[in-house]
């Protein structure tokens, strides 16, 4: 399907790897300059390099930490007018609230809610004025589906989805979108540094920690990075345009609600 982006330019958060990097291949394959983001020099340059290698993409690299006014800043000014901005950044690490100090709780609020609140000021009045906007925003699975321990990364995840709910429809006249994806347990190395400490802690075997993960899952599987990919980039396309302050599950059937 051709999803109507060619020439278009986007931002895509924490894409040097994971799932980030998913969503800014399939918008390279689409035709789309991408700016490639991560907080180190050595490995945006390096995904960029690939990725360009794999898909004959313009991925355009560019190290800086959102989540501060001197990164934001560098971002924006790589890509001052972008038609597609995927918000995406890492949680905060797996804590029981109980030592969560303030500190720790603004930190964790800045990652995963301030943070992409703030460049969606920054873009979203330029995609109007254009008349065409997506914005996606990478929240997880625990904002339906709450797990103790990473109450602050579910939190601060859920009130970006509220938050976000009301502005979704002053826009889509505009034509700018405003959606969420909800991931549920996926492939990545993310997901394997957490079963490398979950196995040292408990002594299981490594293989024993995934599949007690897989099993928790109907579809019987981890998720393949690259179709989470593909569920990013058509929502970003010219096809997508009706759909706007929706949060979009891919879980494989993890999250057992109806609603």
């Amino acid at each position: 399907m051709d999803l109507g982006l060619s020439g278009r330019s986007a931002i895509v958060c924490g894409s040097t790897r994971g799932l980030g990097r998913a969503c800014a291949e399939e918008l390279l394959r689409a035709g789309v300059h991408v700016v490639v983001n991560g907080r180190s020099a050595a490995s945006v340059e390096r995904a960029a390099a690939e990725m360009r290698a794999e898909t004959g993409g313009d991925a355009r690299p560019l190290a800086a930490d959102l989540n501060t006014e001197t990164g934001r800043a560098a971002l924006l000014s790589a890509c001052p007018a972008p038609d597609i901005l995927v918000n995406n950044n890492g949680g905060p690490p797996f804590r029981d609230f109980r030592t969560l100090d303030r500190a720790a709780l603004e930190t964790g609020l800045a990652m995963n809610m301030l943070t992409p609140i703030q460049l969606i000021q920054a873009v979203i009045d330029g995609m109007a004025q254009r008349g065409f906007g997506r914005i996606v925003n990478i929240t997880s699975v625990t904002v339906k589906m709450p797990v103790a321990g990473l109450d602050l990364s579910s939190g601060a995840r859920a009130g970006l989805t509220a938050f976000l709910s009301g502005i979704a429809r002053t826009v889509a006249d505009k034509g700018v979108t405003i959606n969420q994806i909800l991931p549920g347990y996926f492939a990545t190395e993310r997901l394997r540094e957490g079963f490398r400490a979950s196995a040292d802690a408990s002594g299981q075997p490594l293989a024993a920690v995934e599949q007690a993960w897989k099993d928790q899952v109907p579809a019987a599987r981890l998720g393949d990075p690259a179709e989470f990919g593909k569920a990013c980039a058509f929502l970003c396309s010219a096809h997508a345009s009706y759909i706007t302050g929706q949060n979009l599950l891919i879980d494989g059937g993890l999250f057992r609600g109806t609603f």
